[in-house]
């Protein structure tokens, strides 16, 4: 299986595990202000994003881009989400630091995002040291994700 496949099923993972997310406050019985959020973010991510050359993320669709909600999101990710590859496993060893408690939405939200970002610079990367830099943080963040979901991770680095 090629990078590009194993990308594609890691943003599916995404999108199945930020969907499990909101099913637990259906489950509990609240209804969170940013469910409505989340579903734009579906429909952003759905619609395709990429790399643009200042490896920015950007919505190929042009018309959810234009509006107001896209123009958030493009801000949201692009302002907010560690971009260097340092960076990215700064904000995993914090994360990894502070297991014990959960995560508030925003930080949960910018760990899903964080993950997008990490699926686009993996893919990008044209191979080497770079990419399997890339491809672990991106394990990284899907296994801090997981956790946060179920309390267990899906891979043990011990």
């Amino acid at each position: 299986m090629n990078m590009k496949m194993q990308l594609k099923i890691c943003l599916m993972v995404f999108l199945w595990l930020r969907f499990e997310y909101l099913l637990q406050y259906v489950a509990a019985g609240t209804h969170p202000a940013s469910i409505p959020n989340a579903n734009l973010m579906f429909e952003f991510l759905l619609g395709g994003v990429e790399l643009d050359q200042d490896n920015n993320i950007i919505l190929l669709d042009k018309e959810l881009a234009s509006m107001r909600p896209g123009r958030a999101f493009q801000s949201q990710i692009n302002d907010n989400i560690p971009r260097s590859l340092s960076s990215m496993m700064q904000m995993v060893a914090t994360l990894e630091g502070q297991r014990k408690r959960p995560l508030t939405q925003d930080q949960f939200e910018g760990l899903t995002l964080s993950m997008v970002y990490s699926a686009h610079r993996t893919l990008q990367q044209d191979g080497g040291q770079e990419r399997e830099a890339w491809g672990a943080v991106l394990l990284q963040l899907a296994n801090a994700t997981v956790h946060e979901l179920r309390g267990s991770y899906l891979f043990s680095y011990d």
